[in-house]
């Protein structure tokens, strides 16, 4: 099935999950990656069941703080 991925296409094996995405797009510190999907965030507690469909638009986001 075909996702978006940080903007690009991507093809991938049917039923996903964000885990096994966050894996096979070796995502840096995956800790502290949150993840969007169709705009809207998903809980690190569902990482693991959370299955992608044909079609979805995901993003990796990492949160920095810092300044003074």
């Amino acid at each position: 099935m075909k996702i978006t991925v940080g903007g690009e296409t991507r093809e991938v094996k049917d039923g996903i999950t964000i885990r096994e995405l966050i894996k096979e797009e070796n995502v840096e510190t995956p800790e502290y990656v949150s993840v969007s999907v169709n705009e809207e965030f998903a809980q690190k507690a569902d990482f693991d069941t959370f299955q992608l469909k044909e079609g979805d638009r995901v993003e990796f986001l990492y949160f920095m703080g810092g300044g003074c």
